[in-house]
Order: C-alpha cells, then sequence, then structure tokens
C-alpha cells in the first residue's frame, strides 16, 4: 500500500489529544473586533473540540493522527 498524504491545512488547524479527539481554536477573532464585547472576544481565546460530526472528515484528512 502506498503511503497516505496528510492534509496540510488540516494539519495547521486541530491537534489530537490524548484520548484521540481533535482540538481546534475558535472562529471570528480576526478582524472587526471593536463591534464584539469584551466577554465574547475572551471566549473566543479558549480551544474546543471538534464536534461529533465533523470527526470522521478530520481523522480522513489526518491518517496519522
Amino acid at each position: 500500500m502506498p503511503k497516505i498524504k496528510t492534509h496540510r491545512a488540516t494539519a495547521k488547524r486541530f491537534t489530537v489529544t490524548g484520548s484521540g479527539e481533535f482540538k481546534r481554536n475558535k472562529a471570528y477573532k480576526s478582524h472587526i473586533l471593536e463591534k464584539k464585547s469584551r466577554k465574547r472576544k475572551r471566549n473566543l481565546r479558549k480551544a474546543t473540540l471538534a464536534s461529533a460530526s465533523d470527526r470522521a472528515n478530520v481523522k480522513k484528512m489526518l491518517p496519522y493522527a
């Protein structure tokens, strides 16, 4: 069997946790920040886990994760 290529854009956006879930950063924190509340921007800093419905697709793009 040939090697499977890793999808590099996905590899830069997700890291694998110890339990095999995928950790990701939140979106909407790059620009137009004046109208967003301090609390909202603070909560966007925190990382979160990829949803269960996306897990299969991410796993396919990161075959060696």
